[in-house]
């Protein structure tokens, strides 16, 4: 078995991409078949350096190994070969229609109820008008002739699948410029790759019809090529998820803290009937079926993958965290704080709250609690019973209770209206700090 995720290098990976490549990871380490990373980067003027780079960094947080990466920009002598092949073949045929001229005569069949399908006038054209043609400086498109008929496969998701070939225009594999096209690229690569399984998305059914014209054409065993569409995603309410690809990328993602391990095991899980669970490919390879995945398209909820996150955090030990954690946390701090991450970058603020220094709470009307509670702090040292003691002590001088009592002390220690147990967490902030705060709470 061997498997390619072939992104072009035009932008930064989402988890529409990622959930690609996990498949085509999970498939490979379950089957110890190879993953090869190839860039699609054709588009000369989209593709950037750095976009290539950052997504072999993307697939090494994910914890994804592969081979490569393959570049198709240096290929082009295959790609030369193989059209050579096509064009003796019969099967290029070249162009000459402007947009403007293909516009117009798309316009026409829409009038007379047909489909906007390439009439193939440039096969019409005999020898004279070609010689004529490229003499006037015109420099000719190829197109690929496709067969009559369908293309059929058993998808590894979808099942049984046909595309019907004479609804769909000729593709245009060369551009005037002699530049190629995806269209043309991928099949020739996967050729030359002995690439045996194409995992991707449900987009691509109706190209995986034009492509295997093509490796028929070009003489590839279609019988020995395996397809799986995996359905696209959609967002928590089911809407396109490209309108929310930028709280969606994997860049912003490692930046909020995001933990590969459960975004990994959400993608894996999702459109299946099992319950996620946190790991990287290597660990879940062993359970991965992907005739389990749904037809039907999955929501991708990021509460969902949050909570998956949380779990994970929640779970974590002080060895994994301290690397990411700031300097000078302890492990009585993580184990304070980390059942109220959502995210690792969130320690930051919460290391801040306990050891470092926040912003004044502005807490209006607050002013003779605030020095009730103030006057009633006690003496260090701070254990886990100075919390109690304390707000006994306030309660007995205010006559305060319940939320009334215990909120304001949060905001005015903390910043936060939600926390850690401030039992754990009062004696990491110590008096110095708690009497500070108190005393900008009730100037602010």
């Amino acid at each position: 078995m061997k498997l390619r995720f072939a992104p072009s290098p035009t932008g930064f990976l989402h988890v529409g991409n990622a959930r690609i490549a996990v498949t085509n990871a999970l498939l490979a380490l379950k089957h110890g078949g190879e993953f090869v990373l190839r860039l699609d980067d054709t588009d000369t003027e989209r593709s950037r350096p750095e976009y290539a780079t950052a997504i072999e960094e993307d697939l090494g947080w994910l914890g994804i190994a592969f081979t490569g990466p393959v570049r198709q920009q240096d290929r082009t002598a295959l790609y030369d070969s193989a059209a050579a092949k096509l064009k003796a073949s019969g099967h290029l045929y070249p162009c000459f229609e402007s947009e403007e001229e293909l516009r117009f005569k798309r316009e026409q069949r829409a009038k007379q109820g047909k489909p906007p399908v390439y009439d193939r006038a440039a096969l019409k054209m005999t020898q004279g008008q070609l010689e004529r043609a490229l003499a006037n400086g015109k420099a000719p498109y190829w197109r690929f002739k496709l067969s009559q008929g369908s293309r059929e496969w058993n998808d590894g998701v979808l099942g049984a699948r046909s595309v019907k070939l004479p609804p769909i225009s000729d593709p245009v594999l060369i551009r005037a410029d002699g530049s190629f096209l995806y269209t043309f690229t991928s099949v020739v690569d996967d050729i030359d790759m002995g690439i045996t399984h194409i995992v991707r998305g449900e987009d691509h059914v109706t190209n995986t019809g034009v492509q295997l014209d093509i490796f028929a054409a070009l003489g590839a065993n279609i019988a020995k090529l395996h397809f799986a569409h995996l359905p696209l995603l959609t967002d928590a309410d089911g809407g396109p998820l490209s309108k929310r690809l930028g709280s969606l990328g994997l860049r912003q993602m490692r930046r909020d803290g995001v933990e590969p391990a459960a975004l990994v095991g959400y993608l894996a899980a999702l459109g299946t009937s099992h319950d996620p669970r946190p790991g990287l490919p290597a660990d879940l390879a062993p359970g991965f079926d992907i005739a389990a995945v749904s037809k039907s398209s999955a929501r991708f909820d990021p509460r969902q993958m949050l909570a998956l996150n949380r779990k994970l955090l929640h779970e974590m030990s002080f060895a994994e965290a301290q690397p990411r954690l700031p300097a000078g946390a302890t492990e009585h701090f993580w184990t304070v704080v980390r059942g109220n991450l959502d995210m690792m970058s969130e320690a930051r603020a919460w290391w801040d709250v306990a050891a470092g220094h926040i912003p004044p709470a502005v807490l209006e009307g607050e002013g003779e609690f605030l020095r009730a509670a103030l006057g009633t702090l006690p003496p260090e040292p701070f254990t886990p019973m100075t919390w109690p003691d304390w707000t006994n002590a306030v309660k007995a001088a205010t006559g305060r209770k319940g939320k009334a009592l215990f909120m304001p002390l949060r905001q005015a220690l903390t910043g936060e209206d939600h926390g850690p147990d401030l039992k754990d967490l009062l004696p990491l902030i110590g008096r110095a700090r708690a009497e500070e705060r108190l005393r900008a709470a009730i100037q602010a």
